[in-house]
């Protein structure tokens, strides 16, 4: 006899609690294979193929293609056990105890396959039960009940004990509205409390139409504000369809909670200077002159890197961060240089680790590589998180200046405008040189000005006397 098991949205680790389902990569009645990846999905950090720890016949799928699901949540349902197409048998025979593998995502923190146990239920229907730190995957000799959507309703009394919602986006969304999360009933799997569920019981608090968004006015609130304005009433549908809504989610939702986050919380200050970068470009092209062939080249980032890197070792107060609860200021050993990249999916910023240690070659090299991969989006969670400085060369966007917002929790962030040919005294006169506008932005908490002035003047004569940076190599 067939069994089917439900495969759920495992744990992508790094602290995230939902993804998107941005491409589903097998359909219902496909063989699949055990960690075949079956779905793409895209969290508020990078794009993950989901493999699924079985073998066998895709009986099911949960989500269409931009529906948002929590950690926990179904993702799919396999038949083991079942002869495929041709009269195989995907799984090699019926053993549901090697079924899975118990890798989900391989580097993202799945332990050793699950130890399983048999129970019995009350009605007699046996169930084989995962017990391990990955997701629980229920086996049960009978293909899963339809799964129907259920509208929240209000309990008689607020419940004891957890809540059951997993997203803390769920969260703040009740506490801006006031709602008592215990007194809902959710759609999800065992009850779990959903953002559509949220959303469905602030639109019936408010009075509005059931597909309005959340956070409209209700249509007797839209009529008399438009009628104060002394414009004409407006039709609830009107009132409701007027502007374009972009949901804040995925890699944009999560660069908007970070940067709000900056704001509120870092007093940032920023400085700048201009700086001659003509003989920077001279040692760029030197390097690449008589680099051998297939060689990659030198690139303008990569020596700004490297210049940081001088930097900070001469300054290691902007290579920290702020411990808020205890009032400290923590300075960090290693620098794990991050880089801001503009792509498709919204701005990211790789992390280059140990920086400090790196050559301009090696610090290149692995910037092109994570370039790379954040243009395919590919990028991992780990790799877009830990860093401990940014370096963001805005100039590709050919603007000259920028006070961008520190990546927090980090303490300071260099940009660094376009290199253009600009009027220059050099050597007492007056010249055509190649000129960049250099400004760091830094957190008031752990410098003043005299530490963050002295680290971007460094800065600017590394670039305008590269020789400096003998020193220090």
């Amino acid at each position: 006899m067939p069994q089917v098991l439900e495969f759920k949205l495992p744990d992508l680790g790094e602290g995230l609690t939902e993804a998107e389902i941005v491409r589903w990569l097998v359909e219902v009645g496909d063989v699949v294979a055990i960690d075949q990846p079956v779905v793409e999905v895209e969290t508020a950090k990078a794009m993950v193929e989901v493999p699924c720890p079985y073998g066998g016949v895709v009986t099911a799928r949960f989500g269409d293609e931009g529906t948002e699901l929590p950690v926990g949540a179904p993702l799919l349902t396999v038949a083991v056990g079942t002869p495929g197409p041709a009269g195989e048998d995907p799984d090699d025979g019926p053993g549901t105890e090697d079924s899975g593998s118990g890798n989900v995502l391989v580097g993202y923190g799945t332990g050793a396959p699950p130890v399983r146990r048999r129970r019995v239920r009350p009605d007699g229907l046996k169930a084989t039960v995962a017990v391990s730190a990955a997701p629980v995957v229920a086996a049960v000799e009978a293909a899963p009940p339809a799964v129907e959507a259920a509208s929240p309703a209000a309990a008689p009394d607020p419940a004891s004990g957890p809540v059951p919602v997993v997203s803390p986006l769920v969260r703040r969304l009740a506490r801006q509205h006031d709602l008592d999360l215990r007194r809902l009933v959710g759609s999800g799997p065992d009850g779990l409390i959903l953002r559509a569920d949220v959303e469905s019981a602030i639109r019936a608090a408010a009075g509005a139409p059931a597909g309005a968004p959340v956070g409209a006015p209700a249509p007797e609130a839209a009529t008399i504000a438009s009628t104060a304005a002394g414009a004409s009433p407006a039709s609830p549908a009107t009132a409701a369809s007027a502007g374009e809504r972009i949901p804040l989610r995925g890699v944009r939702g999560a660069v908007a909670d970070k940067l709000a986050r900056s704001r509120r919380e870092i007093p940032d200050a920023t400085c700048w200077v201009d700086a001659d970068a003509t003989e920077l470009m001279v040692a760029r092209a030197s390097m690449n002159s008589v680099a051998g062939p297939g060689t990659p080249k030198v690139s303008v980032l990569a020596l700004l890197a490297r210049i940081c890197t001088a930097a900070l070792a001469r300054y290691p107060e902007l290579n920290a961060t702020v411990d808020q609860e205890a009032r400290e200021i923590v300075r960090l050993p290693q620098v794990h240089l991050g880089f801001a990249a503009q792509t498709d999916r919204g701005l990211v910023v790789p992390v280059v680790r140990d920086a400090h240690a790196r050559s301009t070659e090696s610090i290149g090299a692995e910037i092109a590589r994570l370039t790379e991969a954040a243009r395919t989006g590919t990028l991992t969670p780990a790799e877009l998180t830990g860093g401990t400085f940014t370096l963001n060369n805005y100039g590709v966007f050919g603007v000259d200046g920028s006070t961008p917002i520190i990546n927090h929790p980090e303490a300071a962030m260099l940009g660094v405008g376009r290199i253009v040919p600009k009027p220059w005294v050099h050597d007492g006169q007056l010249a055509v040189r190649q000129v960049v506008q250099l400004s760091l932005t830094f957190d008031h908490r752990v410098c003043d000005g005299g530490t963050a002035g002295g680290f971007l003047r460094y800065v600017a004569d590394c670039v305008e006397r590269p020789a400096l940076l003998l020193r220090s190599l």
